[in-house]
């Protein structure tokens, strides 16, 4: 009965969530209504098969979706395969085809918490410009934004970007509520100097803009790109699926007469 209420309360905490009620669930699942609500207070075991339906219908991540498995007693159904090895050779040399054809303009390949896991040439030569010569501490986009002995006196619309970039991670943290990390990240992107006030609580109100643009300063220079994201479709990998390309264009001539110069 232990595992049976563990699962059913965490399926629970998915829906919620996702702002749906226990009847929504089951209209969009074929599930009745009576037996999720038998699942979530722990009366009745989920199959693997209702697991499956209802975290697809809940867009759970696959990592979340393992877990899922697992506290319901049953195996994983999504293998994670290191980005390094043969089996994802063909989507690492696509990955690297997409990073290269980015230049002279920069290009990251991400994972969910904003880890640099690759990057162009372009991409390490524009931050060491921004850093006087030398390489960022951090791997991460989110340390490197937010420590002001990093990137950050370099961004000439620091607050702008900060506090998108939060706001992205605030509902990053309240959609995936068993992401630990992704708390952490946001505890410690609080936790630097200068931050405001009003930032530790999610914002509702305001969506996060869809296109966003970075402005740098530096040496006399000022240059600024918007960004795009490119993520991989229908991933049955937990590697892929929290994978993205960040791909950044420059927003006027003087920013790509720029980069052609630094590369």
């Amino acid at each position: 009965m232990e595992n049976t209420a563990h699962i059913g309360g965490l399926l629970r905490e998915w829906r919620l969530s996702r702002r749906l009620s226990q009847l929504d669930l089951a209209l969009q699942t074929d599930i009745s209504s009576r037996h999720l609500s038998y699942v979530e207070n722990g009366k009745s075991k989920p199959s693997r098969e209702m697991i499956a339906r209802l975290t697809e219908s809940l867009a759970v991540p696959l990592r979340e979706r393992n877990n899922l498995f697992i506290a319901g007693g049953f195996a994983p159904m999504y293998p994670e395969t290191s980005i390094d090895t043969p089996k994802l050779a063909q989507m690492r040399f696509a990955i690297e085809a997409m990073l290269a054809q980015q230049e002279p303009y920069p290009a990251f390949l991400l994972n969910r918490h904003w880890d640099v896991l690759m990057a162009n040439q372009a991409a390490r030569k524009l931050n060491r410009f921004m850093l006087g010569g030398r390489d960022s501490k951090h791997g991460n986009i989110l340390h490197q934004i937010f420590d002001p002995e990093d990137l950050r006196p370099a961004i000439d619309n620091w607050e702008d970007v900060a506090g998108t970039l939060l706001r992205h991670l605030h509902n990053e943290v309240a959609a995936v509520p068993s992401d630990t990390k992704a708390r952490q990240l946001l505890d410690d992107m609080l936790a630097y100097p200068g931050v405001p006030t009003h930032w530790r609580q999610r914002d509702l109100a305001t969506a996060p803009a869809p296109i966003l643009t970075t402005a740098f300063r530096r040496d006399g220079v000022q240059i600024s790109f918007f960004s795009t994201i490119t993520t991989f479709g229908t991933p049955r990998d937990v590697t892929l699926d929290e994978l993205h390309v960040e791909a950044c264009f420059p927003t006027d001539d003087i920013t790509a007469d720029f980069c052609r110069r630094l590369g």
